[in-house]
């Protein structure tokens, strides 16, 4: 069997936000592979994010962004706890989701999900949000957002 590092379990921890005996046993399980322990633990977490989804996220914060006097965001992020949404992982996601949205320009909440993620365009926004939630242990929900730029025409 090979051999398991305390740092290797410190930054798969660290990486999926997993307990320490979760990251050993994934390490353990994969033969000390790293990459094949993360893959698992990403698996796994995603599975538990997906049965999240059901519960209700009514705390959370508004994030903004204005982008050089001529493009601005306002997004809501909903999650279940106060607790949570005071986090530096959920303040970033957030802040991630504004800068998205001013970048990309979705039309609404379903397409913005499937765009590819702007700061890494491998996964969606919606792949983005469920490793959230995954991490953070809570329901995570992009609840609405609004982008205005300066002399577009609102047409609705």
């Amino acid at each position: 069997m090979a051999e398991i590092s305390i740092d290797d379990i410190k930054r798969l921890r660290s990486l999926t936000g997993v307990g320490i005996t979760d990251a050993k046993q994934a390490l353990q399980d994969s033969g000390g592979d790293f990459d094949k322990a993360l893959e698992a633990m990403r698996q796994k977490g995603l599975t538990k994010a997906e049965k999240r989804g059901e519960r209700e996220a009514r705390s959370g914060l508004i994030g903004s962004y204005v982008h050089d006097g001529r493009i601005g965001v306002l997004v809501e992020v909903n999650c279940e706890t106060d607790f949570v949404a005071k986090t530096d992982e959920f303040k970033e996601l957030v802040k991630d989701l504004t800068l998205h949205i001013a970048a990309s320009d979705p039309e609404n909440e379903a397409e913005l999900l499937e765009q590819p993620f702007v700061k890494e365009p491998a996964k969606t926004v919606g792949d983005v949000v469920k490793e959230a939630n995954a991490k953070l242990g809570e329901n995570i929900v992009v609840r609405r957002f609004s982008r205005l730029a300066l002399g577009e025409v609102n047409t609705e």
